[in-house]
């Protein structure tokens, strides 16, 4: 089992915990996980013993164990949860895709309990990668800052415990929030360049599913990278969904914080979502220190915020244009 699947079942482990069950409670409960670079650190094991010790030395068991369906079918066998099982591939949007993708399971009547998130392990391969695509801060993430000089990878695991509105009230959970809607678009752009249109697309789309006006948002948690162009086009995207009324939105990014976590980051920032509802608390964008007048939004720089919140819209974008976007909402709120 490579370090993916540790983390996916660590944080899963967790949602169990906090939900107050036993595995044997929901065994027909469903995984449904995103990722970018799956069980990557036992390729780069594969890779290590081919160079040192020929073809002839691979060990077959490492192969098997490198497919990215392995993290949901690791995570099911860990807790024996036998319900539907899968994981979305769409890089640093795949957590909402696969929590979007529950949601609809669950209105469908097709489940009742899923564990919905995404992971991604630290590896050489990310970090090179973003290195040479020149995506990488030297120093630290500044997200919206005028001197803003790119990203910080990290790593990490979040998991959402979804369920039907009955099956949580029969068993009293204790409710964080609920998912009203989600929106989805691949604009194809650009390889790695965003697209503001199909940002802008994918956040109508969500408002649009969600039955939500833009009034009513009360804080984005935003995507932003930190790199020059995503945080751009975002703000630019923002300027064109919500208009005037972004004025009175904040938005902040808490991968200046956690560092970009790829297919974890929209699972990961969804709990912080859940908890900015619960406990009425916003979560700072740090490392703020120059406005951009091509990012003018309120980003909470700095500091955490007081603040009344009932509904929340979280952005997600990935390589290729894989955009989405999930409306939370405080349960009982009106």
């Amino acid at each position: 089992m490579g370090r993916a699947s540790q983390l996916a079942i660590a944080a899963t482990k967790l949602a169990l915990e906090d939900a107050g069950l036993k595995e044997r409670d929901i065994g027909k409960a469903g995984v449904l996980l995103g990722t970018t670079m799956g069980e990557t650190q036992i390729l780069e094991e594969l890779d290590r013993i081919w160079v040192e010790s020929g073809q002839s030395g691979l060990v077959e068991d490492l192969i098997a164990r490198y497919t990215s369906n392995n993290l949901s079918v690791n995570v099911a066998t860990h807790f024996s949860f036998d319900g539907f099982n899968a994981v979305m591939p769409t890089a640093c949007s795949s957590a909402n895709y696969a929590t979007g993708y529950g949601f609809d399971l669950i209105r469908r009547g097709e489940g009742e309990v899923f564990f919905c998130g995404g992971v991604d392990a630290f590896s050489r391969v990310a970090f090179t990668g973003f290195n040479r695509l020149l995506a990488m801060a030297p120093e630290k993430c500044q997200p919206f800052d005028k001197n803003r000089k790119g990203m910080m990878l990290g790593e990490g695991a979040g998991v959402l415990l979804l369920e039907s509105l009955e099956h949580a009230q029969n068993r009293g959970a204790k409710i964080y929030a609920e998912i009203l809607g989600y929106g989805l678009s691949c604009d194809a752009h650009h390889m790695t360049q965003p697209s503001e249109k199909g940002i802008a697309c994918c956040m109508i789309k969500a408002l649009k599913n969600a039955e939500v006006s833009i009034d009513q948002i009360d804080y984005i948690s935003a995507h932003g990278t930190g790199t020059p162009q995503n945080d751009r086009a975002e703000c630019a995207a923002l300027n064109n969904v919500f208009g005037k009324k972004l004025k009175s939105i904040q938005c902040s990014s808490i991968k200046s914080m956690l560092g970009h976590t790829m297919g974890a980051a929209s699972a990961i920032e969804s709990v912080a979502c859940c908890l900015a509802i619960r406990n009425q608390v916003l979560p700072p964008t740090i490392n703020f220190e120059t406005p951009d007048k091509e990012c003018n939004i309120d980003c909470v720089p700095n500091f955490a915020k007081e603040c009344v919140i009932a509904f929340i819209l979280n952005n997600s974008y990935a390589f290729g244009g894989n955009n989405a976007a999930m409306v939370l909402k405080k349960f009982n709120f009106l």
